[in-house]
């Protein structure tokens, strides 16, 4: 008995299952899906708004000291449509799942999910600006991953199970081989052994990721404020550096020292800084986030910073770091939006799996004697709350 031709429902779906087990990023953290699209279809530059927690200080007393609540937000623009063209013909239809999948849906897909997953990855780690580990070592022992851990739990990650850490081949295998004579539970051992991976330690999930993004420094990481920084600030003019620093690198300002976000008290170690662009004339004028706050419901360092003082970025100058990912689900969106269906032709089906909308469509080309198809995502991505998230520098 011949097989029946697999629908464009049946097609999509197994898309949307391939995709799912293949977005090891994506699938971790918050997905934004704007159900307004679904009838009307979204465009490239649509955009959704996503509220920030509202931040308040404490009063000490009986007097009344009311703060306005002034709700924040940032928008995450749907700006890039993805998508992987290809050609399969009616009798490739009448394959059974299994095989239509292996041959056909599993390396469109593939493909698909590594760009997209690679643009994501690369984009938001470079928005982090805490840090833990040594620049040019392998994390090679529990305690970098328990001063992650400790790093998100001073900027209030919430404890909820929602915790992730994406790190490369070369990270596991040796975390791998660090804990292997460690005390664990007989099954995490031999998931160990068997599959070369670790799933869940340091209270996090863990996640083999090849597309972790790798970050290179400028020419020079050395210099000094010629500014007076005042409250607010997120741009310093710097001297005594003979190039512009990277985008994506981490620094710290000597003595000024990170705060509990809510009891203002001060940490032990420097609060951390990430570049977000610089121009270089004669001095560096440099950018970066997140802005000098040292008072108020969003203090974040003991005292604001002073001219001369000394900036120092991790890592070597013109050297490249791979940057592992710790993080909570809240840290990151990726959203997705509903592509319009289009009309008369022989194929068309959109799905929506967990906040993810795809589209397929086929159809006959008279000119060329084919019958493409295509697979669409439209998409955006955004940093939503960096500190909920540490990078965990090789």
């Amino acid at each position: 008995m011949a097989n029946a031709l697999l629908t464009p429902t049946a097609v999509t779906r197994e898309i949307q299952r391939v995709l799912h087990e293949k977005l090891t990023f994506v699938s971790t953290i918050n997905r934004s899906y704007d159900d307004s699209f679904a009838k009307t279809g979204a465009k490239i530059g649509d955009s959704l708004k996503i509220r920030l927690p509202n931040e308040y200080t404490v009063r000490t007393g009986k007097t009344l000291d009311a703060q306005d609540t002034s709700e924040t937000s940032v928008t995450l623009t749907v700006a890039t449509q993805k998508g992987v063209d290809m050609n399969f013909s009616t009798a490739e239809l009448a394959l059974e799942m299994d095989d239509f999948s292996k041959r056909i849906i599993e390396p469109a897909v593939s493909v698909l999910v590594s760009n997209i997953e690679y643009d994501c990855l690369s984009t938001v780690t470079k928005d982090v600006y805490n840090l833990v580990g040594t620049a040019g070592t392998t994390p090679a022992s529990m305690l970098v991953f328990g001063q992650a851990k400790a790093k998100l739990n001073q900027y209030l990650a919430p404890k909820d199970g929602n915790r992730s850490v994406q790190l490369d081949s070369i990270a596991m295998a040796t975390m791998v081989n660090a804990y292997s004579g460690l005390f664990n539970a007989p099954g995490a051992i031999s998931k160990q052994y068997t599959d070369g991976i670790i799933s869940h330690n340091s209270g996090l999930d863990w996640y083999e990721q090849e597309r972790i993004y790798t970050h290179t420094n400028g020419a020079d990481v050395a210099g000094a404020i010629n500014d007076t920084p005042a409250e607010d600030d997120s741009t310093l003019t710097i001297d005594a550096m003979s190039a512009a620093p990277a985008v994506g690198s981490v620094f710290t300002i000597a003595g000024v020292k990170a705060v509990h976000p809510e009891t203002k008290q001060a940490y032990s170690h420097e609060q951390q800084f990430v570049v977000t662009s610089t121009v270089t004339p004669t001095t560096t004028t440099m950018s970066f986030d997140p802005p000098l706050r040292a008072s108020g419901a969003k203090q974040n360092i003991d005292h604001l910073p002073s001219d001369n003082d000394v900036i120092t970025f991790v890592g070597s100058a013109s050297t490249a770091y791979p940057q592992h990912l710790a993080y909570h689900r809240d840290a990151f969106a990726f959203a997705t939006a509903d592509l319009e269906l289009p009309q008369g032709v022989h194929f068309a089906a959109r799905e929506v799996m967990d906040g993810i909308s795809v589209r397929c469509v086929r159809q006959y080309d008279i000119n060329n004697d084919n019958i493409p198809c295509r697979i669409d995502l439209l998409h955006g991505y955004k940093t939503i709350r960096p500190q909920l998230a540490t990078r965990i520098t090789g």
